[in-house]
């Protein structure tokens, strides 16, 4: 159902502590990425080592071999959480794709995986675009609802993704003087867009929400996962299951904004008409400079 104004003021709490999940999306393909067993066990590695329970939005295309499948078993075996993802990871926002064929592929990626231990019913949307028009958009709540999933909505949005990329490419030169410095800028890009959503949320609601970060299953977290726990643990953050963390009031609600999507506080705040929001939220753009200042040393 859709939520007026009035009741989302109704989901302030009183302040708390900030509690963080972690969320991962997307999947490794070792069809085309050699290194993908290694860097699934060294996350899943991250995660046992650090006692922290995670939930892996998985896009089929990306697993959907036998050792792909391998690899997404793994996070269920070990206590993590799985959830759908859509099989082909296209834009809902695009006008090339239909909305009978975005709900065809939720529902083939459903098929793929659903049987995994771990499997819970909870979606996120690729790219988090939810639909520019009514008709996307609530095409896809109705499905939700009809097939009894709930909502994998991300509160702090980051872009681990663009990190990654240039991680793999020092990598690939061998310049560990500047894959220490981008670890810095990733740790500090993390904190930072932490610190916005949680700043948010206390606009837009007076309480910091139970958190979700989103990452993905990529190089850059293979390496660094550990240090990214350890700066939110030393910062006085605490890390929560993502169910429990999905407890919270926020993600029940589907927000009555166009164009719907990004960060489920976004969208509180739009619904508010909370000044200064940047479209879309996170992009490459928007740390391009300080990662083009690292590579020009």
């Amino acid at each position: 159902m859709r939520v007026s104004l009035l009741l989302i003021l109704t989901l302030a709490l009183p302040s708390m502590a900030q509690n963080l999940s972690l969320s991962f999306d997307d999947g490794l393909n070792p069809q085309k990425q050699p290194q993908a067993p290694q860097w699934n066990e060294q996350i899943l590695a991250h995660l046992a080592q650090t006692k922290t329970k995670a939930i892996f939005f998985v896009t089929g295309n990306n697993v959907n071999s036998p050792k792909g499948l391998e690899l997404v078993k793994d996070w269920g075996e070990q206590g993590h959480a799985l959830a759908n993802h859509t099989y082909s990871h296209r834009s809902l926002h695009s006008s090339k794709v239909t909305l009978q064929e975005y709900l065809q592929d939720m529902e083939k990626n459903h098929q793929l995986l659903s049987g995994f231990p771990g499997w819970v019913n909870r979606f996120r949307f690729p790219y988090l675009k939810e639909g520019k028009d009514k008709l996307k958009r609530d095409g896809v709540r109705t499905w939700l609802k009809e097939h009894q999933y709930k909502s994998g909505a991300v509160s702090i949005d980051a872009s681990d993704w663009y990190y990654n990329q240039h991680y793999l490419k020092l990598l690939r030169k061998g310049d560990d003087d500047k894959v220490a410095l981008l670890k810095q800028a990733y740790l500090e890009h993390l904190w930072g867009r932490a610190q916005y959503y949680d700043g948010l949320s206390q606009r837009a609601l007076n309480r910091s929400v139970e958190h979700v970060l989103l990452l993905h299953v990529n190089a850059i977290n293979a390496a660094f996962l550990s240090e990214v726990i350890a700066m939110f643990r030393t910062k006085g953050w605490h890390f929560i299951a993502p169910l429990k963390a999905f407890e919270d009031p926020i993600y029940h609600q589907a927000i009555d904004v166009l164009p719907a999507g990004e960060s489920i506080l976004w969208q509180v705040a739009k619904a508010k008409d909370i000044k200064g929001l940047r479209y879309p939220a996170e992009d490459s753009r928007y740390e391009r400079e300080k990662i083009d200042k690292i590579l020009t040393r």
